[in-house]
């Protein structure tokens, strides 16, 4: 796997995070991001300051803005983090774990509600990753929580942003994480961490998978698989239909076209766990360094895939000095 693209130099937007996730570009020019290990939903800047918008406890995980303007967290229900000088890593299921969710956050006031918590009869695990299609539902992955003798086995899921909705489509994969729409919504990408693979779903409706039969593990097909010790993370879309995964271990990004060729961005830290698009031509890449805590940015030389309803985000002020978060008075 070659490194054959041409991307413009980091620069770092902003330090001292708490084991950050989820970049979501707001139309203002901030970034929102989750920080893991403080629970917390944080906006972040252009200038960098940093401001927190509301309080989430367990592990907040992807985010994505939905079709009402508030934005939608996946919550993991906590993580163990391993702290060392200058990295932090997760390591399994919290002490405290929460139990996973799926949570609505109106950007205005800073209330949480948790949507879901169970499909039928089982639990969430460890909800990680989102994305919603035109029609306003969402789908998103449950990787499961791990423990020092056993594993979840995960799974994808779709669901309707009311509440009032979820459905199992996808099951069972090995630690799945992240999630993304063809441009044209007829492929459903899904990412696995451990096995570094790649896999696709063709959307036959709005939440509804062709399923392959076996020798498929999962239903889906094969696009790629990364050799050597690697494990993936979240992922975004080109414009043009690549997908671009945050990649462990080996840290940086992994670009995949759909016929399974690839290339790889390094990047300076070993837990680059996801991407964002922003700017006018979608060529800026928001990039989270969660083991370091930072939140980078560089030029891309493609432009990335605008999301559904990135543009319906609520317009938030910045958090006053007593911590609370203004209401705007439109």
């Amino acid at each position: 796997m070659g490194t054959n693209i041409a991307v413009g130099e980091l620069e770092i937007v902003c330090d001292g995070l708490d084991f950050p996730e989820g970049p979501v570009a707001l139309p203002d020019g901030s970034v929102l991001v989750v920080e893991i290990g403080a629970g917390c939903l944080t906006r972040i800047s252009p200038d960098g300051r940093k401001s927190r918008v509301a309080e989430l406890g367990g592990g907040p995980n992807g985010a994505a803005i939905g079709p009402d303007g508030h934005v939608y967290i996946c919550n993991n229900g906590g993580a163990k983090l391993l702290r060392r000088p200058g990295e932090t890593r997760i390591v399994g299921q919290a002490d405290n774990y929460s139990g996973g969710r799926i949570e609505r956050v109106d950007l205005r006031t800073g209330a949480v509600r948790a949507l879901y918590t169970r499909c039928g009869e089982y639990s969430l695990k460890g909800p990680n990753d989102i994305v919603f299609d035109r029609q306003g539902g969402f789908y998103f992955t449950d990787l499961g929580k791990s423990r020092p003798r056993d594993r979840d086995r995960g799974g994808v899921y779709y669901a309707l942003p009311d509440g009032s909705r979820i459905r199992e489509i996808a099951y069972p994969l090995h630690t799945p994480n992240g999630i993304g729409l063809s441009p044209d919504e007829t492929t459903l990408y899904v990412a696995e961490t451990e096995t570094a693979r790649l896999w696709r779903y063709r959307v036959v409706a709005p939440g509804e998978l062709e399923l392959l039969p076996y020798p498929s593990p999962n239903g889906g097909a094969i696009v790629y698989g990364a050799g050597g010790y690697q494990r993936f993370d979240s992922l975004k879309l080109e414009a043009d239909g690549r997908i671009c995964v945050a990649t462990l271990s080996n840290g940086g990004i992994t670009v995949i076209a759909p016929d399974g060729t690839a290339a790889h961005v390094p990047l300076p830290d070993s837990h680059t766990t996801n991407l964002c698009f922003a700017g006018s031509e979608m060529r800026t890449v928001f990039v989270t360094l969660s083991s370091t805590g930072r939140l980078g940015k560089l030029r891309w030389p493609r432009p990335g895939l605008k999301l559904n309803f990135a543009n319906c985000a609520q317009h938030i002020e910045d958090v006053d000095n007593a911590g609370r978060l203004a209401r705007n008075p439109g």
